[in-house]
């Protein structure tokens, strides 16, 4: 038996890459193609669209870690595609992406029934893109339906992180720079990969002892308030999630 805290950095792992898997999907690229979106320009337009048709600066104030420019032409970029479609055509591959990556596990229905009320009752004061996104209506299929609840997992952790980054004097790109971590769509990455990932330009600044033992705070910190997250869970099934998660992943 695990408490929630324990749970909570168990599950960061897969639900990062899950959560977030379709964003680097061929799914989305494949809608890219179609609308005449660059992959950006769709990464932003509907990731962050739960926001409401908004102005640049809104958008580059919640995607904490790119830098604003990269952020505001993006958005500006995708503005062919009305805010509600693009909303609409994210949802539509998270789901695209779920079926095709768990389509065929049988765990996905218990995986999701697990993950409601961890998101029901979740405070999303402060992660506002894992408000916007807990909005959007569920879809009935177990492997959809586990996926984009993942996701909102996953929006949630990142918006609560943001604000322990801000709080702890460090800047967007130092926080990339000291870490490395496999809570990413891509799995295990080095800062300098996150660094280039956010398309911060070269070269980089090598982070001292006193930024990485900062950032290794923030995770820290961000796990206790991920804790009370899945505090909604009980000895067993928290066990249970992360067991499913491990069998998700594996499968």
């Amino acid at each position: 038996m695990v408490d929630p805290r324990t749970t909570a950095k168990s599950v960061k792992a897969p639900i990062g890459q899950y959560g977030g898997g379709f964003m680097i999907s061929r799914e989305a690229k494949a809608v890219c193609e179609e609308y005449g979106l660059g992959a950006r320009e769709f990464y932003f337009r509907g990731r962050c669209g739960v926001l409401g048709e908004c102005d640049a600066g809104v958008v580059a104030a919640v995607a904490v870690f790119f830098p604003p420019g990269h952020v505001e032409e993006s958005w500006n970029g995708g503005r062919k595609l009305p805010v509600d479609k693009a909303v609409e055509l994210y949802t539509e591959v998270c789901h695209a992406w779920g079926r095709r990556r768990l389509g065929h596990f049988d765990g996905c229905a218990r995986l999701a029934e697990l993950l409601e009320p961890v998101v029901r009752r979740a405070s999303m004061i402060g992660a506002p893109l894992a408000a916007g996104w807990r909005a959007v209506p569920l879809p009935e299929d177990p492997p959809a339906r586990a996926t984009q609840l993942m996701h909102v997992v996953r929006e949630l952790r990142g918006g609560l992180h943001a604000n322990l980054v801000i709080g702890a004097g460090l800047g967007p790109l130092e926080a990339a720079l000291a870490t490395g971590h496999d809570a990413t769509p891509f799995g295990q990455v080095t800062g300098v990969d996150l660094a280039r990932f956010f398309q911060w330009p070269e070269p980089y600044p090598t982070p001292g002892p006193d930024m990485v033992a900062r950032r290794a705070a923030v995770e820290e910190a961000t796990d206790d308030l991920m804790a009370s997250v899945f505090s909604v869970l009980n000895d067993t099934e928290s066990d249970e999630l992360i067991e499913l998660l491990r069998l998700g992943h594996a499968h």
